[in-house]
């Protein structure tokens, strides 16, 4: 690389430019470079930093300009100022290795627009004359793409590792994939000053030769070299060494007389960079030259960015059949190699991206990604149904998947069946052969024959969703919603992309709930009952009721406990209790039927929180401990000691005996009779025996929240009438703990409250026992209650619902992916089921689940691919099961490595996504071919 020594206009004291003649300048410049770019012109990395900074300054409006010529900035904000010299340091990795002879290297993991912006050399120049600085950082423009006529700029050339045997010599190059081999062979001798002629190299892919390069006229990207690969200079030094090479190149094809020629033994070279290698910015409207720089002059750019990730696909590899190539694993990337290894194999579209697609690339479509993904998929695809076994480093494609979609950016795990759902939505919006999307509207059945409607909703999917991904992978399924008032009937037909099944083999589910009563009779307990899992609060109710033999005369009061408070109150017998997570917790409040007029009143317990050196006075209050409710009549006047004596009662059974020993006390006092304002008992009687002896007790610091939210001491002034309003239903009482007080009562019964299903160690029977896909499968379609957070506005009430919904398919896809649901995510954790799924490889038989009786030929589908989770939460690996349908054999895609499978291995309790493909049976044939396939944007089910 040639560095640009341009004198800088400015400490030459020459004149200077205002901020709108710059910008113009650099404008047409930028015009006239990227209408002429072509192949071997070079492009310059500029800091996105100091590139932003200048954009700012010419893009301002314009100030006045002193006589000088210099504008009057200074008391602007930085951004408005002339910015400094170019400082490309940010962009640069210091290499300080005696082994490199790449000059300056950047990082490795440099993103551009985030990081970097392309400039054409002319628009460099210019910059550069102005504002001096550096270093300059030029790349060159090299030909990609199918037909060799698009053009990109190369970043990253390829990095390869030479080790020179037998001297033991090594050096690092930077050299573009467009050189030939030949260029390598000179390159290396005179890095080494070795004689061509006594010179053989070998492809040294993971410290190992696999061909030896004598092709001297074929490009390194023919020759399928990756970034970071090693390279093997072989010297031979005896007098006959020409002839040995010349031999040597003419054993090409004789692995064994290769291997003979020359065998030894190599400690693996331990690189400590990560390179990301590839293409970026692109002819056209590519962001370094075209789009992002024409629309910081505000410039019209023509063309469209052709981001050759990977190269030109005619590539051969290291003999072997296609389709048995691995991918590199990134860092924690396996949930990507995994999902994409079963879309590569799925022969529909292994066959469309080796053909031309790129005339159905959707340029324009808002919802897409510019066709860079589809590109990017493409090439990948091709790469890896290359002949060969060399695995490939898919670095280019993650960085395009981590633009589009950030979620999957840095090195995390993360969940392959998300990714799959993002790639397959991703592919169709940038290959949907819709360019202008009609409206369409969808209207309800309203009692028409489900034929009509589910074909005119398919046709108006299909006007405007058409592409490779629809054909393949969409199908239909009908949804039935029912009001649970009026019982209007709405029936719709949705397109899926693919199921995503339960795994719970039962029914019902396990639910424990905490038991409070408020008239002082029990202890607090917790209740585990047994509740179907698709039920609703009043089975809950029901089925507590029963556990803690509610009376006649009584009733259960239901709410959610968070953080010390209610969270709410599960007042209708509706709720579905999916709404209700494992991690959630319960109470259960067992309160009189009383006819009478009465308050609800909440307690809630505080303590102190006190900071270090804070004085009695600056002490804190916090919610701690289970809140309490109680009944309080107020038919008549309620007073300060009304609410003294029902607090007491609740918390009467907590009472240390100890306490209750207290015969004389220098504190105020109260009496724990039976109150007329106190709830009654569940035998009708009063919470305290009139007649017994009256029990001495001290006062209770109570605080009443009055409607202002302002706190009433309730400790004093017994016989003071509580003011309410006229609406009031409930009062809330706070009780301050304070460490005198917590010690006359046993408070660990109001600390441990249950979570409503605690997971414990899943034991070796759950995970060894079969569950069958077709089980997981009428689980799916089986009636269920909405969630709360999706409730449904019913046309005919004019409200929203919880209604009952009910799916049933109606037309199957060609490839169905079936996701089975081993994930569980709450506030609190995460949870795996390591449930065996019974899945059938051959004759998955569908026929029966079809809604669509005009259907008669049968739905018969063979497994080809599945994605496999090992391990736990965030700490796992993934892995696919491919069968190759040319071998009709199994194979295991894991990461790099591949090996053939029996099918009986197949089948584990790590199967996590399932892509079935559609068996053509003797009916099909029959109806002409025709299938029930199927097309969507995305939408997942359930």
């Amino acid at each position: 690389m040639t560095e640009l020594k341009v004198e800088c206009n400015n400490s030459c004291g020459g004149p200077q430019l205002t901020p709108e003649e710059e910008r113009v300048l650099i404008r047409d410049i930028a015009i006239t470079s990227e209408n002429n770019s072509q192949e071997g012109d070079s492009f310059y990395l500029i800091t996105q930093r100091w590139w932003q900074h200048w954009i700012d300054y010419v893009n301002q409006e314009q100030t006045n300009v002193t006589n000088d010529g210099s504008s009057m900035l200074e008391n602007c904000d930085s951004s408005s100022r002339r910015p400094a010299s170019i400082d490309n340091s940010d962009l640069i990795h210091d290499v300080n290795s005696e082994e490199s002879n790449v000059g300056i290297e950047i990082h490795d993991t440099l993103s551009e627009g985030r990081d970097y912006v392309l400039l054409p050399q002319e628009v460099w120049n210019q910059l550069y004359s102005w504002y001096g600085g550096g270093p300059a950082l030029a790349r060159k423009v090299i030909s990609s793409g199918l037909s060799q006529t698009e053009y990109a700029v190369e970043v990253y050339p390829l990095r390869l590792r030479l080790f020179v045997m037998p001297k033991g010599d090594r050096c690092i190059v930077r050299i573009s994939k467009k050189e030939t081999i030949g260029e390598l062979h000179k390159r290396a001798c005179e890095l080494f000053d070795l004689n061509l002629e006594q010179v053989c190299i070998w492809d040294y892919y993971g410290q190992r030769k696999h061909a030896l390069m004598n092709d001297m006229d074929r490009t390194l990207d023919d020759a399928n070299l990756q970034m970071d690969q090693d390279i093997l200079v072989e010297v031979h030094n005896n007098a006959n060494g020409t002839a040995l090479s010349r031999f040597i190149r003419s054993a090409q094809g004789n692995g064994s007389t290769v291997k003979e020629a020359s065998s030894f033994l190599l400690e693996p070279y331990k690189s400590s960079l990560s390179i990301a290698g590839g293409l970026s910015a692109s002819k056209g409207a590519s962001r370094g030259s075209g789009t992002e720089l024409s629309q910081s002059l505000n410039l019209t750019s023509q063309g469209r960015e052709l981001d050759n990730t990977y190269g030109i696909s005619t590539v051969t590899t290291r003999g072997s059949s296609g389709g048995l190539i691995g991918l590199q694993n990134l860092g924690n990337t396996c949930f990507m190699n995994s999902a994409i290894q079963c879309l590569v194999h799925t022969s529909e579209f292994a066959k469309y991206f080796q053909e031309d697609y790129h005339q159905e690339i959707n340029w324009q479509n808002p919802l897409g990604m510019v066709g860079e993904l589809a590109l990017a998929f493409g090439e990948l695809l091709r790469r890896l149904w290359a002949p060969g076994r060399t695995a490939i480093a898919p670095r280019q494609f993650k960085m395009k998947l981590a633009r589009f979609a950030p979620q999957f950016s840095g090195y995390n795990q993360h969940d392959s069946q998300e990714l799959l759902a993002f790639l397959l939505d991703g592919l169709h919006e940038d290959l949907n052969r819709v360019k202008h999307k009609p409206y369409k509207k969808s209207k309800d059945a309203d009692g028409r024959p489900d034929e009509e409607v589910a074909d005119e909703y398919w046709a108006n999917h299909i006007a405007r969703n058409d592409s490779i991904i629809v054909d393949v992978c969409q199908g239909q399924y009908k949804s039935t919603l029912v009001c649970p008032e009026c019982h209007k009937i709405s029936v719709t037909f949705d397109p899926f992309m693919y199921l995503s099944l339960p795994l719970q083999s039962t029914t019902t589910r396990s639910m424990t709930v905490m038991i409070f009563t408020c008239d002082g009779s029990a202890l607090p307990f917790a209740c585990t009952v047994t509740v179907p899992k698709q039920g609703r609060c009043r089975d809950l109710i029901n089925a507590l009721s029963s556990a803690c033999s509610l009376k006649n005369n009584e009733d259960l009061k239901l709410a959610e406990v968070r953080n010390h408070l209610f969270e709410r109150f599960l007042e209708d017998p509706l709720i579905s209790l999916s709404a209700i997570r494992d991690d959630d917790h319960l109470v259960a409040y067992k309160i009189p039927k009383s006819l009478k007029k009465t308050l609800l009143m909440r307690l809630i317990h505080r303590c102190q929180e006190q900071e270090m050196g804070a004085t009695q006075a600056s002490q804190n209050w916090k919610p701690f401990g289970t809140p309490l409710v109680s009944l309080i009549s107020c038919d008549e006047v309620i007073t300060r000691g009304d609410i003294q004596t029902v607090v007491h009662t609740m918390l009467s059974p907590l009472l240390r005996s100890e306490s209750l020993r207290q015969a004389d006390t220098p504190e105020p006092c109260l009496s724990l009779t039976a109150s007329e304002k106190c709830c009654e008992s569940s035998s009708g009687e009063a919470c305290s025996n009139k007649d017994s002896n009256a029990v001495k007790l001290f006062k209770l610091p109570l605080q009443l929240v009055e409607e202002s939210n302002a706190c009433i001491d309730i400790s004093v002034g017994e016989d003071k009438a509580i003011k309410l309003s006229s609406t009031s239903t409930s009062i809330l009482v706070y009780v301050d703990w304070s460490q005198e007080l917590l010690e006359k009562y046993d408070t660990r019964y109001l600390e441990n409250l249950p979570e409503v299903f605690k997971y414990g160690p899943v034991n070796k029977k759950s995970r060894t026992e079969p569950l069958s896909l077709y089980t997981c499968l009428e689980a799916f379609l089986r009636e269920e209650p909405l969630v709360p957070e999706d409730m449904w506005y019913c046309p005919k009430c004019k409200e929203r619902r919880q209604a009952s919904k009910k799916l049933d398919l109606w037309r199957l896809p060609e490839v169905l992916v079936i996701h089975l649901k081993r994930f569980s995510y709450s506030r609190s954790m995460k949870h795996k089921l390591e449930t065996f799924v019974n899945f059938p490889i051959h004759d998955f038989d569908l026929t029966k689940y079809i809604a669509n009786k005009n259907n008669t030929q049968r739905q018969i589908y063979e497994l080809y691919a599945l994605t496999n989770h090992y391990g736990g939460m965030g700490s796992g690996h993934y892995t696919a099961h491919i069968k190759l349908l040319d071998e009709n054999r199994w194979y295991n895609f894991d990461d790099t490595h591949i090996s053939p499978i029996n099918e009986e291995d197949v089948k584990s309790a790590a199967a996590y996504v399932l892509f079935y493909r559609r068996v053509k049976t003797r009916d099909a044939i029959s109806n002409g071919g025709k299938s029930g396939s199927g097309h969507n944007n995305g939408s997942s089910l359930k």
